[in-house]
C-alpha cells in the first residue's frame, strides 16, 4: 500500500486544502474465465497489490474538479450529465459512477474536488478502470454518507462503465476489485451474483508480463466479441433451443448445433462453453490443493482464446509458449479482454526474478522491446484509508 501523505500533499497543491476522504481499490488479474462474465457464466479473478487511490472533498458550489497523477489535463465541470471529450476521457469513469450513485440516494447538493493517484499499470489488462470506479465509488459514499452494500457498489460501477463509458463489460472487474481477499481468489457466479473466495496456496504467486500493447476496450474488438456471443445465442434460439445466454448451453448440445451455425459464431460459442467448464474445474482443483492440475487448464484456456475466440496476439502467444518451458511455472494465459495487454503466470517460489528477466529478455530479442514484469500478491478489495467527514 502506498503511503497516503504524498497523495494528501498533492491534493493540497492542486486544490488548496485537505481531502476529506482517501480510498483505494486494487487492480485485478483475470485468473480464468475469458469473456465468460457477460455470458452469465462463472469467472475467477485475483485482486492484486497494485491500486488506484482517490482523494476527495465536497465543495458548496455546484462544481466538479478532477486531477490525476497519470494525466496532465485538469478537468472542471459544472454538469455531469454527459461524457466529456467524446467517450475517451478518464473522467468519464468517475462521473459515470457519481451519476449511478445518485440513483441509489447520493446527495446532489454542491460538488466535489477529486484527485487520483495509482501504482497500477494502465493498458495491461489489469483493469485500472474498475479500480478507479471502485475507489471513487467508495470515496463518494464515504464523503456523502451513503450506506450501500459492496455488491450494490460493484454493480453500480459496472453499470457506469456499460452505460456511461460504453464498454459492455461483465461484473468480473468490479466484482474482484470489490471482494478481493489477500491469500485468495474471487469466484463469481455471474448469473446469480454470488461472490466467494477460493484459497490460494502461499507458495504460489502471480506474475504479470505487460507487453505495453494498447488495451483500449472501447476501441478494440471487445464489443465485436460481445455481439458475436449474442449472435450465437440468437442463432441457437432460431434452431429451437431454449437458451437465454451461452451459460445455458452444454458442449454436447453445442456440438449438435454447430453445423447449423455460422462457423465463426460457432467458434466463439465453443470457447465460452469450454471456458465455463474450465472455470468450475479449476475452482474444484484449487479447493483440493491441486494447483498443478489447475495450471494445465490455464494453458488450455489460452489456447482456446487464441484459436476459437481469436482475441490473442502474437506477443501474448509467444510469452505463454516461453513460460510453458520455464521452471516453476504452473500455468499461463492471457489476462483481461485480450487484443494486447498482459499474460498472467501462476508460479511456485522457485520461479524467481532471474527467470522472469530471462523471459523478458527472450521477448525483447523477438519483438524489440521488453515487457514490464510484475510479481503480484493477492490483496484485499476496495477500502477507505482515511476519513475526516
Amino acid at each position: 500500500m502506498k503511503p497516503i501523505e504524498p497523495i494528501k500533499e498533492r491534493f493540497r497543491q492542486v486544490f488548496g486544502g485537505d481531502p476529506a476522504v482517501i480510498s483505494a481499490a486494487p487492480g485485478r488479474v483475470e485468473f480464468i474465465g475469458n469473456h465468460t462474465d457477460y455470458n452469465l457464466g462463472p469467472v475467477i479473478g485475483a485482486a492484486i497489490d497494485r491500486r488506484v487511490y482517490v482523494a476527495i472533498r465536497r465543495v458548496e458550489e455546484r462544481l466538479f474538479r478532477f486531477a490525476s497523477s497519470a494525466y496532465s489535463d485538469f478537468v472542471s465541470l459544472d454538469e455531469t450529465d454527459s461524457p466529456v471529450a467524446g467517450r475517451d476521457s478518464w473522467v468519464n469513469y468517475l462521473i459515470g459512477v457519481y451519476n449511478n450513485l445518485i440513483r441509489k440516494g447520493l446527495s446532489t447538493k454542491g460538488g466535489f474536488e477529486l484527485y487520483v493517484d495509482s501504482d497500477l499499470p494502465t493498458g495491461a489488462g489489469l483493469s485500472s478502470s474498475a479500480a478507479l470506479e471502485l475507489a471513487s465509488g467508495k470515496a463518494l459514499c464515504e464523503c456523502y454518507g451513503l450506506e450501500i452494500g459492496l455488491e450494490d457498489l460493484a454493480v453500480a460501477c459496472k453499470e457506469a462503465e456499460n452505460e456511461f463509458v460504453g464498454v459492455p463489460c461483465g461484473i468480473l472487474d468490479q466484482g474482484v476489485s470489490a471482494f478481493g481477499k489477500a491469500g485468495g481468489l474471487v469466484h463469481i457466479d455471474c448469473r446469480e451474483m454470488v461472490f466467494s473466495v477460493i484459497p490460494l496456496a502461499d507458495e504460489l504467486s502471480i506474475w504479470i508480463f505487460n507487453t505495453h500493447k494498447k488495451h483500449a476496450l472501447v476501441e478494440s474488438l471487445y464489443s465485436e466479441r460481445y455481439e458475436e456471443c449474442l449472435s450465437a445465442v440468437n442463432g441457437l434460439v432460431d434452431l429451437g433451443l431454449e437458451v437465454s445466454c451461452l451459460a445455458d448451453l452444454s458442449m454436447d448440445v453445442l456440438e449438435r448445433a454447430k453445423p447449423s451455425l455460422d462457423e465463426k459464431i460457432a467458434k466463439r460459442a465453443e470457447h465460452i462453453v469450454g471456458e465455463i467448464s474450465r472455470v468450475e474445474t479449476v475452482r474444484h482443483l484449487l479447493e483440493e490443493g491441486k494447483a498443478e492440475d489447475a495450471g494445465k487448464l490455464l494453458f488450455q484456456s489460452h489456447a482456446s482464446s487464441k484459436n476459437l475466440f481469436e482475441n490473442s496476439i502474437p506477443e501474448l502467444d509467444y510469452l505463454v509458449d516461453i513460460l510453458r518451458s520455464m521452471p516453476g511455472v504452473v500455468g499461463a494465459r492471457l489476462t483481461g479482454g485480450g487484443f494486447g495487454g498482459a499474460v498472467m503466470a501462476l508460479a511456485r517460489k522457485d520461479f524467481t526474478r532471474i527467470y522472469a528477466e530471462s523471459v523478458a529478455s527472450a521477448y525483447r530479442g523477438r519483438f524489440g522491446e521488453e515487457p514490464e514484469t510484475l510479481e503480484c500478491h493477492t490483496a484485499d478489495g476496495a477500502c477507505i484509508l482515511e476519513s475526516v467527514s
